[in-house]
């Protein structure tokens, strides 16, 4: 942490290390406000030959010096600090994800509850979580056994028991980990991180359990009682192990460490970070979704309470056989409004696995990627919904209809009618060539409901910034609203459904934007609404439809603009295309014309 008070901070250096890329930004105070100015990028490099991710930091840093005039180096290649004059910085922050980022294998007793927890304190640290053991998961103990030795974690996270409770199963499974005698992934340099967070009172029995071949280190139980969940204390102990082990042994990083005025973070966790900040600020519900070429990323907060999944097997380089798979190609080209070779199609996805940095050269090309992101990115949210859930285990009130459930276990807190503001970011989404793309793209996999705000984040600032939040939260805040989102616009759309053609709701919009009509089941309109610009809707929904107020019941909400505008659908919820009874090839070319996605008149 730096030394100077946050008002004396003017200059602030940041960079976020990724697998590929080496990415810094610099925040400077302009007129009173922090602003993002330059931005500059290197290859990262921890691997051979250079094997010093400081050499790719070095380098982007000299990017921003250059195009900045700000003397950033001095001769050996080092940051200079405090700020004077026209050199140096006032404090350097870091994430990283290079090498790999940070994986894990957490285990508890029951898969449904302590493990569960366990997974979710994981997953909202930035981790990558390779496996889950559990008494039951119905895996026999030799099998579990050789799993953990196929691994090569960077830590181990072991939960079990509520405080006061049983003993006995963590204490088991501490005596299956043990004598796994599991390897970290960068080989015999350190002792494989262990990190209990489970019923205090077997503390000393899971201690007598392992030997010197790890560090065992204890925290808060997650789940002290069956009712609660404790995450923090536990995600707060893998960022400081992350640091203290795995970033310590990785190439050229206990120089980095060294550099930064704050720890580094795992990337994912910053920007989970930052998203949980402007969610607590606004006090709002927000998503967020980061679509990679390996995995998809997705981030939310409702009423306060956090959440991250990876789907692992869904991007759109490395894993979009993956996505073809799950998907199908008949789910895939249901948003697809032209003619395509389905053979063809299947070649092209081939040739991106095996040049996974191509970007589509024409336009058939573009319509069949951001079809398969549409597929990724709602698979990948399905995902999440089924996790983010409710505690399992605890008593709930239930009523009748519930009776006719199959999963009796904990509900999702996932309510697209709650979401206030979606956020994208990765590269289908952030560099769509029109907006509108990246706005259609949001709306057709996660299916917002009532009134949400769609952005976009510019130039993948948010890890940069979720960081930052940890050391100067007003410079953070700042710089998120003004420099990192771009706001598309709002999407007003109506939950249920309704037959085709009939009456879905009326709208009357007023303020910046004059306008007032009929919406029609299976119609999307485009209204322009620019980002400056506000205006206040109010929506009468036809009785089976609810747009957030109830079912029929108008709602009355100001909304702001975008760069794409304000968005009515009237398509339904859920949203049916393709198939048997869901929209045909012409209403989704209807849709692509509305939205003037493709330049088409």
């Amino acid at each position: 942490m730096s030394a100077l008070a946050t008002d004396q901070i003017n200059v602030i250096l940041a960079t976020d290390c990724g697998s590929t890329t080496t990415k810094a930004i610099l925040i400077e105070k302009v007129e009173g406000h922090y602003r993002q100015t330059y931005r500059g990028e290197a290859p990262t490099t921890v691997e051979e030959p250079a094997a010093d991710v400081t050499v790719g930091v070095s380098n982007a840093v000299a990017e921003i010096a250059e195009l900045s005039g700000r003397q950033l180096l001095d001769e050996q290649g080092h940051i200079i600090r405090p700020a004077r004059g026209n050199t140096g910085c006032d404090i350097y922050i870091s994430t990283s994800s290079a090498g790999g980022g940070l994986q894990m294998l957490v285990a508890g007793v029951v898969r449904e509850m302590t493990a569960a927890s366990a997974k979710r304190a994981a997953l909202g640290a930035g981790a990558i979580v390779m496996d889950t053991l559990a008494s039951n998961d119905k895996r026999k103990p030799y099998e579990q056994i050789q799993r953990i030795r196929e691994l090569r974690p960077d830590m181990i996270l072991l939960s079990g028991g509520t405080d006061g409770g049983t003993q006995k199963h963590v204490v088991q499974l501490a005596e299956l980990i043990a004598p796994a005698k599991p390897q970290p992934r960068f080989g015999e340099r350190y002792r494989m991180p262990v990190i209990f967070a489970g019923n205090k009172e077997a503390w000393p029995l899971v201690r007598e359990a392992f030997d010197e071949g790890v560090e065992l280190s204890q925290t808060e139980n997650v789940r002290p009682t069956l009712d609660s969940e404790n995450l923090s204390p536990a995600r707060d102990k893998i960022h400081d192990l992350f640091l203290e082990h795995v970033m310590a042994h990785a190439p050229g990083y206990d120089k980095l460490i060294s550099w930064t005025n704050a720890p580094i973070m795992p990337t994912p966790g910053a920007v989970g970070n930052i998203l949980r900040t402007i969610a607590e600020r606004e006090g709002i519900n927000a998503v967020g979704v980061d679509i990679g070429g390996a995995t998809t990323d997705v981030f939310s907060v409702f009423d306060g309470v956090f959440n991250r999944t990876v789907s692992a097997n869904l991007g759109m380089s490395y894993s979009i056989s993956n996505v073809c798979a799950e998907a199908t190609m008949e789910n895939i080209l249901r948003w697809v409004h032209i003619d395509m070779d389905e053979r063809d199609l299947r070649n092209r996805v081939k040739n991106k696995m095996i040049r996974p940095t191509t970007i589509p050269q024409t336009l058939e090309a573009l319509i069949f990627e951001q079809a398969v992101a549409r597929e990724a990115l709602r698979l990948a949210y399905l995902q999440h919904k089924e996790f983010a859930t409710t505690l399992k285990g605890i008593q709930q009130q239930r009523t009748v209809g519930d009776l006719f459930l199959q999963d009796t276990g904990g509900r999702s807190i996932v309510d697209n009618m709650k979401l206030n503001l979606l956020v994208a970011s990765g590269g289908v989404l952030s560099h769509a060539p029109r907006m509108e793309q990246t706005a259609a793209m949001l709306i057709d996999a996660f299916e917002p409901e009532g009134f949400t705000t769609l952005a976009k984040d510019s130039i993948f600032m948010m890890p940069h910034l979720g960081v930052l939040a940890q050391v100067h939260p007003r410079a953070a805040l700042e710089v998120f609203e003004r420099d990192c989102l771009i706001y598309l616009g709002t999407c007003i759309a109506s939950a249920g459904l309704q037959k085709p053609g009939k009456e879905a709701f009326r709208y009357r919009i007023t303020g910046d934007l004059h306008a007032d009509g009929t919406m029609h089941a299976g119609e999307i309109r485009l209204f322009p609404l620019k980002r400056e610009q506000q205006a206040m809707v109010r929506i009468e929904p036809v009785r089976r439809l609810d747009c957030g107020a109830g079912k029929g019941r108008p709602i009355e909400q100001q909304v702001r603009g975008g760069t794409v505008g304000l968005i009515l659908d009237a398509r339904g919820r859920p949203l049916c295309v393709g198939g048997s009874g869901g929209a045909k090839r012409d209403q989704v070319s209807a849709w692509v014309k509305a939205l003037r996605l493709y330049d088409m008149e």
